[in-house]
C-alpha cells in the first residue's frame, strides 16, 4: 500500500537566461506562464543582456517553469541558463521586476 500523496514543500529557484531574451517578450511570457501554473516570484532585464528570474512553488511546477524557461518565449534563443536553488522567501504572486 503506497503512502498517500503529501504536499510537497515549497522549493525556490534563482535562474540566469542568456542569449537573445531581452526585447523578445520573454519577461512578459515568463509572466503569463508563471500565473498559468501558479508560480510565485518575478522576472527583470539584467543590465548585461541575461534575463533574471527567481521563482517559488512546488517541485513540479518550479522545475516545469525552469523547463519553459530553456525555450523561452517565441523570438527567443536561449543560449545558456544557469539555475540555483535557495531557501524560499514565501514569495506571493508574480511580477515583471524594473
Amino acid at each position: 500500500m503506497q503512502n498517500p500523496i503529501e504536499p510537497s514543500e515549497p522549493i525556490r529557484a534563482h535562474v540566469f537566461v542568456s542569449g537573445r531574451v531581452q526585447g523578445v517578450g520573454y519577461r512578459y511570457s515568463t509572466m503569463d506562464e508563471a500565473s498559468r501554473l501558479g508560480v510565485n516570484g518575478w522576472v527583470r532585464n539584467v543590465p548585461d543582456g541575461r534575463v533574471e528570474a527567481v521563482f517559488e512553488g512546488s517541485k513540479k511546477v518550479v522545475e516545469e517553469m525552469i523547463g519553459w524557461c530553456q525555450k523561452g518565449s517565441r523570438g527567443a534563443l536561449v543560449k545558456e541558463m544557469a539555475v540555483e536553488y535557495e531557501q524560499p522567501k514565501g514569495l506571493r504572486g508574480f511580477k515583471i521586476e524594473r
